[in-house]
């Protein structure tokens, strides 16, 4: 497999797979359910795995700390059951694409799904807990909204081999998250607002990277950092080449072509705003 043809389409199935994070429907259908915000978000992305406790969501949500996790998990599954989180979450995905009319064109779908079915049907799960969740999911009727599951199933999967390479590489949670930010391609801001690391583990973590090298004396990633990151990204990518295996480089490229427009749709409908 061509290393360019696993970076594109996994970039691309990120875009993708990424809306249902930013979109305020999501919001919407979670807070109706019992639990908006953070409380919504983490409930929706582990529903796949069932009613996990607050400890399996941190081993899985790699970078959020403790305390992110700790703070929005109570009673999430009281309010509703997995099953009723993961409806709000298609939900939630099926009026966000007829907002924006990023649904594709049937025969888009049916070309995609001939290309990206027997690749999540391949999938080995072994240490994939998210992937392996949402290959559990009944696919919904809908033809997009299928399409959109098997996507994030890939997206996770990736996922969690992103995070097996890091610990295997003995970078912590909260030291991967600095390093993303000190490349300037997450805002500092949401970071921390978000993934609710303190002051002092913050401190600790940019310490640890400047051990390495990897990061200066204000926080930017050094050349040596950004020669690190790369090596890492690769080795991830190297483990997904697996994936595509059943389709080839032409089948990647061409499932890369088929789902870009459902991200160019929402880019040009503002949906990312949030994250400049």
């Amino acid at each position: 497999m061509s290393s360019t043809a696993v970076h594109d389409v996994h970039m691309a199935i990120n875009l993708v797979h990424r809306l249902v994070y930013f979109v305020p429907e999501s919001n919407e259908e979670f807070t109706a359910l019992g639990a908006g915000g953070a409380s919504g978000y983490f409930a929706s992305r582990s529903a796949p795995m069932g009613a996990v406790s607050d400890d399996v969501v941190i081993a899985t949500f790699y970078n959020f700390s403790p305390l992110a996790v700790r703070s929005a998990m109570p009673g999430v599954w009281d309010v509703a059951t997995p099953s009723q989180w993961q409806e709000a979450r298609f939900r939630a995905v099926g009026r966000a694409l007829d907002r924006v009319d990023a649904q594709l064109p049937k025969d888009a779908i049916d070309e995609a799904r001939a290309l990206i079915d027997p690749v999540v049907a391949n999938v080995d799960i072994g240490g994939k807990p998210l992937a392996a969740g949402n290959a559990a999911v009944a696919l919904p009727d809908d033809p997009m909204l299928a399409l959109f599951q098997q996507i994030t199933v890939l997206r996770e999967w990736r996922g969690d081999a992103h995070i097996a390479v890091l610990v295997a590489n003995q970078v912590g949670p909260c030291d991967c998250l600095v390093w993303q930010v000190g490349t300037g391609r997450f805002p500092l801001r949401i970071a921390q607002m978000t993934r609710r690391w303190t002051d002092d583990e913050w401190a600790a973590a940019e310490d640890r990277l400047r051990s390495h090298g990897w990061l200066d004396a204000d926080g930017a990633v050094t050349p040596a950092g950004v020669d690190e990151r790369e090596r890492l990204e690769s080795e991830t990518d190297r483990l997904c080449e697996v994936l595509w295996e059943p389709i080839g480089d032409d089948g990647a490229t061409r499932l890369t072509e088929l789902i870009t427009p459902i991200h160019d749709a929402m880019q040009a409908a503002g949906t990312y705003g949030a994250l400049s």
